[in-house]
């Protein structure tokens, strides 16, 4: 079986790179194709050598540093992958990569990511964070993005089978696309994130400082609860925000970005771990249930599939009122949130587990299609 594997770029190893990550893992031999590649050599290690096919936005002018500013351009650029002999393929989407032309005798599997938010629901919000509310390039952007919405639905029609990184994912899916979605949680490196024992009281928090994380709605619920510690982990656009709401508060320290093996030490050893964003998914959450952490999060986004009752507390809405009451209830409940259980909970979304039912949902649909 000849087995394509499509992504939008390359562009750093994070969340949707860890799934292609899995796939290479399933099916060794696929052929992987991107818009672009612009992997640094430093983080090319899960490609394993392997070739990228890529398409003529990588060689355009600027495009390795400006690519997404060819976004207009995507939807053809994944349009002319020649995938003629491919039985199986499988795109990883965030934006066009689910846009790839197959024909009959061909299974079109979607891991979706999320929807374009930028395009759909969160138009508004894109706008007035680069500066584009008024004026020409404004009226050019809400054309592209309208554009935009009008192939990112009729390309969905073209997949066989989409699947959702959350049931939050899910729900978006079927809002924008009208399409059903199965759910397969990404993988997480559970064993990058050993249990720990030894608890040294500080909440932490460990985000990139960009405002839908709303680290600084954190920082300020801290600032009312002087007995609580609280320790921020993270750099990002927002960070001058965040150490505005921090500034001469003695009881929240801000380590900016801190190599990983401090990271998991800081996660081991907290008492709670508190997340205010509305999440697609949610891995650093995952990251911290498995070491035993017991998780304080926004009930809204991919946080509604990582908690359980008998491993964190979920808040109803994102405001310091509603973080320091979430706090003071978990204090109250903390005794009996076991590790072991918080770990236990995140083995669910282990890369062993992911690869099990992806590889179980393509041999259904494969095993549907011999048979018709």
């Amino acid at each position: 079986m000849k087995v394509a594997i499509i992504h939008e770029w390359l562009e750093s190893y994070a969340g949707s790179e860890r799934v292609v990550e899995q796939l290479l893992e399933i099916w060794p031999d696929a052929d992987l194709f991107a818009v672009c590649d612009v992997l640094p050599d430093t983080e090319r290690g899960f490609l394993r050598g392997r070739p990228v096919r890529t398409s003529f936005i990588q060689r355009l002018p600027f495009a390795r540093r400006h690519f997404r500013k060819y976004l207009g351009l995507m939807p053809i650029a994944v349009e002319q992958f020649d995938l003629a002999g491919y039985d199986l393929v499988v795109s990883s989407n965030h934006a066009v990569a689910k846009g790839v032309i197959t024909g009959p005798g061909q299974l079109h599997v979607s891991y979706v990511h999320s929807p374009m938010r930028y395009a759909w629901d969160l138009q508004h919000q894109y706008l007035r964070q680069a500066g584009l509310e008024r004026g020409p390039m404004s009226l050019y952007t809400r054309w592209l993005l309208h554009r935009m919405r009008h192939w990112d639905r009729s390309s969905a029609a073209g997949v066989d089978s989409i699947v959702a990184n959350s049931r939050y994912i899910a729900e978006r899916v079927e809002k924008v696309w009208r399409r059903p979605a199965a759910v397969i949680h990404p993988p997480v490196d559970v064993e990058g994130f050993p249990l720990g024992e030894a608890r040294e009281g500080h909440y932490l928090i460990a985000a990139r400082m960009v405002p839908y994380k709303r680290v600084e709605l954190v920082v300020e619920a801290f600032r009312a609860m002087p007995q609580r510690r609280l320790v921020v982990c993270g750099d990002g656009p927002g960070a001058a925000l965040v150490r505005q709401a921090a500034a001469g508060v003695p009881n929240i320290t801000l380590r900016g970005r801190v190599p990983q093996d401090e990271l998991v030490r800081l996660t081991r050893t907290a008492r709670a771990f508190v997340y205010a964003a509305e999440e697609d998914f949610g891995i650093g959450m995952v990251e911290a249930q498995a070491c035993g952490t017991p998780l304080i999060a926004y009930g809204r986004g991919g946080s509604r599939d990582i908690v359980r009752p008998e491993t964190g507390i979920l808040f109803p809405e994102q405001s310091t009122a509603a973080i320091a009451a979430a706090v003071e209830r978990f204090e109250a409940l903390s005794p009996a949130i076991d590790p072991a259980a918080c770990r236990a909970n995140a083995l669910r979304f282990s890369a062993a587990t992911f690869r099990e039912r992806f590889r179980r949902h393509v041999e259904g649909l494969l095993a549907e299609c011999a048979a018709a």
